[in-house]
C-alpha cells in the first residue's frame, strides 16, 4: 500500500549509478595520494562487457573456536598479575615501590597499564598507596576489602 507521496517517488527514481572499474583520479596536485599506483588497473573507466564469477572450495579445516572466552582470559591474566605484584611487595614490606620499578620487574606489562591496576588495586584495599606513585603492601593483602559503591 503506497501512498501519494510513494508514487510520486516511485515514477521519479535516479537512474542507477554506473560502475566504477577503474581507480579515481585525485585532481588536487598537492595531494599526498597524487601519484597513482601501478596496480595493473586501466587509468579511464570502460564498459564492462563480461563477468566471470570463480567459486572457490572451502578451506579443508578450520581453527576451532577458543575454549576459554576473552574476559576469561583476561580475568586470569589479572589474576596471575595481581599474585605476582603482592609477591614482590611482600619481598620487602617496609619498600615503597613506584609504579615504574614494578612495572620494570614484571616486563611483560606497560607503564599505563600498570598505573590503572595499582590504582584499582589501591582502592580495594589490596595494597597501600602511599604518595603519588608510591605503593606498598598492606598487612591484609591477603583479602581485599569491599570496594565502595558509587552514587
Amino acid at each position: 500500500m503506497v501512498g501519494a507521496i510513494g508514487r510520486r517517488v516511485l515514477a521519479n527514481l535516479l537512474p542507477s549509478r554506473r560502475l566504477r572499474v577503474s581507480t579515481r583520479k585525485v585532481k588536487s596536485p598537492i595531494s599526498r595520494y597524487n601519484d597513482r599506483l601501478d596496480d595493473g588497473r586501466p587509468d579511464r573507466s570502460r564498459p564492462v562487457t563480461a563477468l566471470s564469477i570463480a567459486i572457490l572450495a572451502a578451506p579443508p579445516s578450520q581453527a576451532p573456536l577458543p575454549a576459554v572466552s576473552r574476559d576469561d582470559r583476561l580475568t586470569a591474566l589479572t589474576d596471575r598479575r595481581r599474585q605476582r605484584v603482592l609477591a614482590l611487595l611482600r619481598q620487602d614490606p617496609s619498600r615503597c615501590w613506584r609504579s615504574r620499578d614494578i612495572a620494570y620487574h614484571l616486563g611483560d606489562i606497560t607503564l599505563g597499564t600498570m598505573y590503572r591496576q595499582l590504582s584499582r588495586w589501591a582502592e580495594s584495599g589490596l595494597i597501600l598507596k602511599i604518595g603519588s606513585g608510591l605503593y606498598t603492601a598492606t598487612t591484609h593483602s591477603q583479602t581485599p576489602l569491599p570496594r565502595p559503591r558509587k552514587r
